[in-house]
């Protein structure tokens, strides 16, 4: 442990993630993750050999736990905010996942500039939710960029997801179903087919509150709507397939 507390700026902590003894650093007073990143890294589908980006990693959690999980072959993770970037770099070090994971602080407006067209098997991304109509934004700033579209906007996202996959290349995004006709109208600009899709409601009786989709860049027309994921069984109470992908955490 004393050697861990070496990558640890001061209050930074470190988050032991339950999969493999991987690790992630984390900071209470900026974004740290939680339950939408490990639902979109259980709903992704990496295969053997994929390069992969995700858009707006933050400090990394999507990568370091889809490396423990599948056996895609390369992650480029993408992060505008130098902190959070940093906090990455340093998780992917201490995991010794180096050789697998890259660390890029840069915009995602311009992520098929740094990363070029065409290359990647597969996106994922967990962006902001809330454009400047939806809520009040957080006075933190590290928190009000992770939440609302500051730095970048849904089209952004989809468009440079379209224009860094190669063909028939897959895009996997967690997002709010109040925004489904949004983003589904910029999919279809960016030729992006919706082809699989989840909703996450807190219970059985509520409507969803998240939304997990599935689009294939030049994809044929035909979406598969899965069985929906429920968080709560009663108040307090997890259901036992939110306990299967996320009690790690809890």
């Amino acid at each position: 442990m004393s050697g861990e507390k070496n990558f640890l700026h001061p209050d930074e902590r470190l988050d032991d993630l339950q999969i493999k003894d991987y690790k992630i650093i984390q900071h209470p007073r900026k974004f740290c993750f939680g339950m939408d990143a490990v639902l979109l890294s259980a709903f992704a589908n990496l295969r053997k050999g994929d390069n992969v980006l995700d858009l707006g990693t933050g400090t990394g959690i999507l990568p370091i736990l889809l490396a423990a999980k599948t056996d895609a072959a390369h992650y480029d993770a993408l992060e505008i905010q130098p902190e959070s970037a940093d906090m990455a770099k340093r998780s992917v070090l201490l995991n010794r996942l180096e050789s697998k994971i890259n660390i890029v602080c840069g915009d995602i407006c311009n992520a098929s500039g740094i990363f070029g067209k065409g290359i990647f098997n597969a996106v994922i991304t967990n962006p902001p939710y809330m454009n400047n109509n939806h809520g009040l934004k957080n006075p933190e700033m590290p928190k009000a960029i992770a939440r609302h579209e500051i730095l970048c906007t849904l089209d952004d996202v989809i468009r440079e997801s379209s224009a860094v996959l190669k063909e028939h290349g897959r895009m996997y995004i967690i997002h709010r179903p109040f925004r489904l006709a949004e983003i589904f109208d910029n999919l279809k600009k960016h030729k992006l087919e919706p082809k699989r899709m989840c909703f996450v409601h807190p219970f059985i009786d509520k409507e969803p509150n998240m939304v997990l989709i599935e689009a294939v860049k030049d994809g044929n027309p035909m979406i598969k709507i899965e069985p929906p994921v429920i968080v709560y069984d009663t108040p307090g109470k997890y259901t036992d397939r939110i306990l299967k992908i996320y009690g790690p955490y809890i």
